[in-house]
């Protein structure tokens, strides 16, 4: 298990954390995420041997957000 922060500058509001938050449902190796739009971050944990930070920093690009 991993846990790795994505840094979302463009994350301003409580909308944008429960979406980003969803990324559990779209990404089954995701076991928890933890976003704050005051730190602007996404904080997630997963399982290494099924997801890299590549496909979850794609995924949270898909959402709309940019990941610095």
């Amino acid at each position: 298990m991993i846990k790795e922060i994505f840094l979302v500058p463009d994350m301003h509001c409580s909308s944008c954390v429960m979406r980003l938050e969803g990324l559990e449902d779209y990404l089954p190796a995701v076991k928890r995420v933890k976003a704050s739009y005051r730190k602007q971050q996404v904080e997630v944990e997963y399982d290494e041997t099924g997801l890299t930070s590549g496909e979850i920093a794609d995924a949270i690009r898909k959402l709309g957000y940019t990941v610095a």
